[in-house]
């Protein structure tokens, strides 16, 4: 009996142990699995994570080029700019500002633009020297008195002329920095295409 008993229990126990084992083998394979998917699901994330930092990466790189480029090219245009302004800055006050301090000159200019004019109707001119432009027309061109052209004095005018037909509906001015920024306006092409 004790050997029946024994061999009972062998029996048990070894039955015991290969369902035990059979489990583990289960479980171990199971693990097995989930152990595969989550690393091929860790990889294919690692991957997205990868592509997606690539794909930053050259956006931010072009980004930051084109950007490079741009303040590359404001900034030559602006240096360009700078370089037109100055030399058309010193080409005109060196040689606008005599010829508008010339009185007998811009008195000519003043009665030529005034013929012109005053053909088509009454003109005004506004004039830091009224009293000298008068007398030079008196001398010139008194007819354009008589036909309706007044000088009159602009003192506070910060310009050195104003010419004007009599309703008030068209006005010119003109004095040392309007002649400047005509002629800044009028060099400013040439110069560019001499430089650059």
């Amino acid at each position: 009996m004790d050997t029946k008993i024994q061999e009972l229990t062998d029996k048990i126990y070894r039955e015991g142990v290969e369902k035990g084992n059979e489990e583990a083998a289960r479980i171990i394979a199971e693990a097995n699995n989930q152990k595969d998917s989550i690393i091929a699901a860790a990889e294919a994330e690692a991957k997205r994570i990868a592509s997606a930092a690539e794909k930053d990466a050259a956006e931010l790189k072009k980004n930051t080029e084109s950007e490079m480029k741009l303040f590359a090219s404001q900034s030559i245009e602006a240096l360009k700019s700078e370089i037109i302004n100055l030399i058309t800055g010193q080409i005109t006050s060196e040689n606008v500002k005599p010829v508008v301090a010339d009185k007998a000159f811009m008195q000519k200019v003043i009665l030529s633009i005034a013929t012109e004019w005053a053909k088509n109707g009454a003109l005004t001119i506004q004039a830091a020297e009224a009293d000298e432009l008068a007398k030079y027309f008196e001398s010139n061109a008194k007819d354009l008195l008589n036909k309706g052209v007044k000088i009159e004095k602009a003192d506070s005018k910060e310009t050195a002329f104003a010419i004007a037909p009599a309703d008030g509906s068209f006005k010119v001015t003109f004095g040392e920095e309007e002649f400047m920024e005509f002629f800044k306006e009028f060099l400013r092409p040439k110069l560019i295409e001499m430089l650059f």
